[in-house]
């Protein structure tokens, strides 16, 4: 019932300058603005490719003010889209999992999953603007990846049996990839159980426990961003591994306390079950 990765909301301390840093780097567009009573925040909605970025402020106590004051600047809540947000309101309380709205969009708690708050707002279609095409990947870190795995398919209705498998040593991690529609899409969640404690993700882990870790965006235009980043003397460093080798990390000190992964246009395909796919033409989004 979970159609795409189509936003991530962002806690941030200067909506303004967020918005300026989001056009610099990611060549985003600035929609709209208004104000979350649930979230005790106002609000700036950025598209980039044919995704969305909620830069949420606080304007008093709340949610978001609760998070900059623990944790800092950084990602608040992945987002998914669905055709029917009603229906999949019912699955959620079907299956005791509690959930509030306000206007087209529900908000479910990281006490309710594991770790990871989400958003869920009705499918959209939108014409892509900017360097980048769209996200496909949030990745939560999660103690037992076969338990979330469980989890999220009777959550969200996924199919477990196009689910992938992913293990990295030089990131420490094993678990799934809980792919929504291959091979339409890749758009998935990441399920990362720590294997080895030592490195970024597992330091990480042990400081936030099961959470929200970072999101992945695709884009056939890497050498832009690149260029973007440089000009605006933005900290990043370029993959090295043999399956990504087009591949760089925005550092969560140049993007708000964001860790952003990018990676040319299907070359995740590389790691999600099917390579075939990882040469050909755009899917369709």
């Amino acid at each position: 019932m979970l159609t795409r990765v189509d936003r991530m909301q962002l806690a941030v301390r200067d909506r303004a300058a967020a918005e300026e840093t989001f056009i610099a780097i990611l060549d985003a567009q600035k929609l709209r603005e208004d104000t979350s009573e649930l979230l005790g925040a106002t609000r700036t909605v950025m598209q980039a490719g044919i995704s969305e970025f909620e830069l949420l402020q606080p304007y008093g106590d709340g949610m978001v003010q609760t998070h900059l004051e623990r944790w800092g600047e950084g990602l608040f809540a992945a987002g998914f889209s669905t055709p029917d947000v009603t229906a999949l309101s019912r699955r959620l309380s079907a299956h005791s999992i509690l959930w509030r709205e306000e206007g087209e969009q529900v908000y479910i708690e990281p006490s309710q999953t594991p770790g990871m708050r989400i958003v869920l707002s009705p499918d959209a279609e939108r014409e892509r603007v900017g360097v980048l095409n769209w996200l496909y990947e949030v990745t939560n870190v999660v103690d037992d990846h076969k338990a979330a795995a469980e989890f999220y398919t009777q959550a969200f209705g996924l199919d477990a049996s196009k689910f992938s498998p992913i293990a990295s040593k030089d990131y420490g991690y094993k678990g799934q990839l809980t792919l929504f529609d291959p091979p339409n899409r890749l758009d998935r969640i990441e399920l990362s159980q720590i294997t080895d404690p030592e490195r970024a993700m597992g330091r990480f882990a042990q400081k936030r426990g099961q959470s929200i870790y970072m999101c992945y965006v695709e884009t056939d235009r890497v050498p832009d961003v690149i260029e973007r980043l440089e000009k605006r003397g933005a900290t990043h460093n370029r993959r090295k591994d043999a399956h990504n080798p087009e591949g760089l990390f925005i550092h969560p000190k140049a993007l708000h306390g964001v860790l952003m992964g990018v990676s040319r246009t299907n070359l995740a395909w590389n790691w999600s079950g099917r390579p075939e796919l990882s040469g050909v033409a755009p899917i369709a989004h």
